[in-house]
């Protein structure tokens, strides 16, 4: 708005012709991503530029894009955002950056093993999964996160319930979630995809637990009061619709959304797996959300014909009609462009952009 170019070159390339560092709403459009999206990685997870300008302003060098691009990778194929930046600051850990001799990694951020340094971590053997040969291999995390996947092993289904409100309590829905739940559910997704037809009785367990937990949480003490009165949604204020495509069964993580909603006092109406397309274009016209966020597990269910069903519902009075916001949750959208729609990566980016909305 009200931007002058200095000059013709193309955005991001220096007189020189080397690649100059670019500003986040540069990157956010290079990648696709909302810039939202990159400060909350930023924030959570110290993915983010190595230097700012005048000590302000981010500037993202080739180093820290290719970064970037290595989360948006790992989070578009299913891995939790916290895990997923694990990965890829450990790969960037082991590339010279430009200027270093004899240095390597991304200085002056993590610990000496590259990795983002979250309090409550212990690392795990390189050589010997903790827990013996049923354990599940969950790396590095939480010590919350062993002591659920060990209750998950054995199937004590009190303690995993015990476990999972002591942690969303302590911690908030959004850090339990990307520290503990999904890392956990993650484990045993891949133990059961290396051992034949075991540890399904596992998952099973664990997900309808973690269903039940997130269907507890309940909004925080403290209400943004743009969105409640007294503990009281308000009539003004349209709500976020939550849903699962048609086909689309695996609801987890949409379900996670609406309870970090909730716990923020933001008004959501979720309507969980396999909403019929008609039945989300009713929904669409009926409550005239502020967003409406369509989850994909597969790339099979992400049907392009959706997003045109939701982008064509309007609402209100001639000549001031309005549409909502649609975003696109979930691995299933991977690869594919979406004009018009913003792509979500994890659930603290992706309650940060819905709380940046704007609200009747």
């Amino acid at each position: 708005m009200g931007r002058v170019e200095a000059d013709s070159r193309p955005e991001g390339l220096a007189e020189d012709g080397v690649t100059a560092a670019l500003s986040t709403g540069a990157v956010a459009r290079r990648l696709g991503v909302a810039p939202t999206t990159l400060r909350s990685w930023e924030r959570r997870y110290a993915i983010g530029p190595a230097t700012r300008e005048d000590g302000r302003h981010r500037r993202w060098t080739p180093e820290d894009i290719a970064l970037l691009e290595e989360m948006c990778r790992l989070t578009a194929q299913g891995v939790p955002p916290a895990e997923a930046a694990r990965a890829a600051m450990s790969v960037s850990a082991t590339v010279p950056r430009r200027g270093q001799s004899g240095e390597t990694g991304r200085t002056g951020r993590t610990g000496e093993t590259g990795r983002p340094g979250r309090p409550g971590r212990e690392a795990a053997s390189p050589t010997r999964a903790p827990g013996g040969p049923n354990a599940l291999p969950l790396g590095d995390v939480r010590q919350e996160c062993r002591g659920l996947a060990r209750a998950a092993v054995r199937l004590d289904a009190p303690a995993v319930d015990a476990l999972l409100d002591a942690v969303i309590a302590e911690h908030g829905l959004v850090t339990a979630w990307e520290d503990v739940i999904a890392p956990t559910l993650h484990a045993v997704g891949r133990k059961w995809a290396t051992s034949g037809e075991r540890y399904i009785e596992v998952e099973h367990l664990l997900s309808w637990h973690v269903s039940s937990a997130l269907r507890r949480v309940r909004p925080a003490r403290v209400r943004p009061a743009r969105v409640r009165e007294r503990g009281r949604e308000r009539a003004d204020v349209p709500p976020v619709v939550l849903a699962c495509v048609p086909g689309e069964q695996h609801s987890l993580p949409i379900e996670a959304l609406a309870a970090a909603l909730c716990e923020r006092g933001v008004p959501a109406r979720m309507f969980g797996a396999a909403l019929p397309a008609d039945a989300l274009h009713e929904a669409v016209r009926r409550l005239g959300p502020a967003a409406v966020v369509l989850w994909a597990q597969s790339r099979s269910t992400a049907d392009r014909s959706l997003v045109r069903i939701v982008s064509g519902v309007h609402w209100g009075v001639k000549g001031a009609r309005k549409r909502t916001s649609l975003l696109l949750a979930g691995p299933g959208w991977a690869g594919g462009a979406y004009p018009g729609t913003v792509r979500l990566h994890g659930l603290g980016s992706a309650v940060d952009v819905i709380m940046a909305l704007p609200r009747g």
